[in-house]
């Protein structure tokens, strides 16, 4: 979701000022059998966890491929400990009461918005895709490129639509690298009281 509200932030008038765009794994069109098992992961588990191999064991549920990692302890900055010692994911859940499937062009991220407002971006972006992700497809991907075709593209092996967890190292590089190349006198994000709009 982050993703696609900074398509929208920056590509909407008034755009926000931004030296680079990261778009990991999102596009405006999105694969509705995906998105649909990232919600349900999403919504599995109201009341947490007792501990971090339950978060471990949950992953592991959603990404049967991914290989498990040597130690659970990487999963804790993705948590937040209740007074009771449960371990929830560190976003709040009251944001999935409006998740909706992408498939139509109604509510806040319809398709032919974010269309709009991808062909407006004029700063650099570098789009990351998993080569085995189920939310974005390499078509998904294409349509994003042509609306933006100055855009850097970038697909990870052996990675899923959980890009950064299933090859951190190489997730980083690339970010790293684009980073790295944008203009220093480009201009920084600044806070605003605009507000995204139904």
């Amino acid at each position: 979701m982050g993703g696609l509200t900074a398509m929208l932030t920056l590509g909407e008038e008034p755009p926000l000022p931004c030296r680079g765009l990261v778009l990991v794994d999102v596009a405006p069109r999105l694969e509705t059998k995906g998105v649909r098992r990232v919600i349900e992961f999403m919504r599995r588990h109201p009341d947490g966890f007792d501990s971090l191999d339950q978060v471990q064991d949950a992953v592991a549920a959603y990404n049967p491929t991914r290989k498990a990692p040597s130690s659970s302890q990487g999963l804790r900055k993705n948590l937040r400990q209740d007074a009771n010692g449960r371990l929830h994911w560190h976003w709040d859940p009251a944001f999935l009461d409006h998740a909706v499937i992408p498939e139509a062009n109604e509510g806040m991220f319809g398709r032919a918005r974010l269309n709009l407002a991808a062909s407006k971006l004029k700063l650099p972006i570098l789009l990351i895709r998993g080569h085995h992700s189920d939310v974005l497809s390499e078509a998904g991907a294409q349509e994003l490129l042509a609306l933006v075709p100055h855009a850097k593209y970038r697909v990870i092996h052996q990675a899923g639509h959980m890009v950064a967890g299933d090859r951190n190292s190489i997730f980083t590089g690339a970010v790293l690298d684009f980073l790295q190349h944008l203009d220093p006198q480009g201009n920084h994000i600044r806070s605003t009281d605009r507000r995204l709009t139904p």
